[in-house]
């Protein structure tokens, strides 16, 4: 008995329940999984509105008081959606042999969907601490030989973001505009975890733009291409480190109080990882901040667990019924603080966070498969395949950002 496209969306509709999507979606990925969610983010933006000041009517003189009066101080961020897209395809004559086999179908078919499930998913959780540059990672200075085909992340903690197969494109500026992109793109073949090397199918600075990208340099931003300054705004967005720009963040100008609304940036790369968390604990709370959670790289967690010794506190802490992540419980002036790692933080950060001032916004869960047609697969029209389509509309939002802190931590 034929197979046909009516069966194949029955089949996957039993198969990839809700329940089996986010479990996908969350399992390894605790701040995208701990993260608050509105999934109702429908028109064209989201205000979050926000008071960072009240009204300055005050003096022990009533006329003074008078004379000085000035209203609360009310903003909003305008949150505009961003959008991601993970699809795959399967052959024809792979499903036609699976003909009268729904179990052999499920089988031929679930890899190329979990795989773009998990694809849109890491795609997700790695952008939620960025700064929407869609930057993935950066290429070490004397980190590739001219004419090779390798290249060597500055950080090798990154090599998490790179899967063998990925087409990137690089940028000499971490977002900007896109004509910053160079032009041409390279192809990964080989990566090496423990290295942070990362082989290309061809030379990486050939001169063929299909082939290579005759302008790469040292020091480069490395992208997924199609990426560049496309992404959502994440912890290193609303959070960022050093100097905060004037330019509108979603209509705000954020240097009227630098942190309350872009954070708190604190240096204690200097200090060992135990007081310099202590130091951005406090510091936000001094702010009237309640930090919940403080995530960080798994190589700093470790470098806590071990500072700690004897005195470590664990914590279990749930995301979901079936979902759960290992923690180190720390000591705040206004409650205990769950430190837990996440392959996607950045190795040199801890993010602290108020998490009930956070949501993640979007349109539907924020990684689904797309099927607003009513079809989970589409016959492709130039292929003799069949199309699946996994993605998202989604961004990041804090209502309270001086809450909250970008805590570097020594390299």
């Amino acid at each position: 008995m034929e197979m046909n496209m009516g069966e194949f969306d029955a089949a996957l509709k039993e198969h990839y329940t809700d329940e089996r999507i986010y479990n996908m979606v969350y399992a390894n990925n605790p701040l995208l999984a701990l993260m608050p969610k509105y999934e109702q983010f429908g028109g064209r933006n989201l205000p979050v509105p926000i008071i960072f000041g009240n009204p300055q009517g005050r003096s022990a003189t009533f006329s003074t008081a008078k004379k000085n009066k000035t209203p609360s101080k009310i903003t909003q961020f305008t949150l505009k959606r961003m959008k991601d897209y993970a699809l795959a395809s399967v052959d024809n004559e792979t499903l036609e042999a699976s003909r009268g086999n729904p179990n052999a179908f499920m089988e031929a078919l679930a890899t190329e969907v979990d795989g773009s499930i998990q694809s849109a998913t890491r795609s997700l959780a790695i952008a939620m601490y960025g700064s929407g540059s869609g930057s993935i990672g950066k290429i070490k200075v004397s980190g590739f030989s001219v004419g090779g085909t390798t290249l060597t992340l500055d950080d090798t903690e990154n090599i998490t973001n790179f899967e063998v197969g990925m087409t990137l494109a690089v940028s000499a500026t971490n977002g900007g505009t896109a004509t910053s992109v160079k032009a041409g793109v390279m192809k990964i073949v080989g990566v090496n975890r423990n290295t942070g090397v990362i082989t290309m199918g061809e030379t990486v600075d050939n001169a063929d733009p299909l082939k290579g990208i005759a302008a790469i340099a040292d020091g480069d931003y490395i992208f997924v291409e199609g990426d560049y300054d496309l992404r959502l705004s994440g912890l290193e967005a609303w959070l960022p480190s050093g100097t905060v720009s004037s330019d509108p963040f979603f209509g705000v100008n954020r240097t009227a109080d630098v942190t309350r609304l872009a954070g708190q940036s604190i240096n204690g790369s200097m200090l060992p990882i135990e007081e310099a968390l202590i130091d951005g604990i406090t510091r936000a709370s001094r702010e009237g901040g309640n930090v919940s959670h403080i995530f960080l790289s798994f190589s700093k967690w470790g470098d806590l667990e071990k500072a700690l010794g004897s005195k470590v506190t664990y914590v279990d802490v749930g995301a979901t019924a079936n979902i759960g992540f290992r923690g180190i419980m720390l000591n705040g002036p206004k409650g205990p603080v769950r430190v837990i790692p996440d392959q996607n933080a950045p190795s040199n950060r801890a993010f602290g966070l108020q998490l009930d001032t956070w949501k993640c916004y979007s349109l539907g869960p924020a990684v689904k498969m797309l099927m607003s047609d009513g079809n989970r697969i589409l016959r492709e029209a130039d292929s003799d395949s069949v199309e699946l389509r996994v993605g998202g509309y989604a961004q990041l939002g804090c209502r309270a950002p001086g809450f909250n802190f970008n805590l570097q931590l020594s390299s």
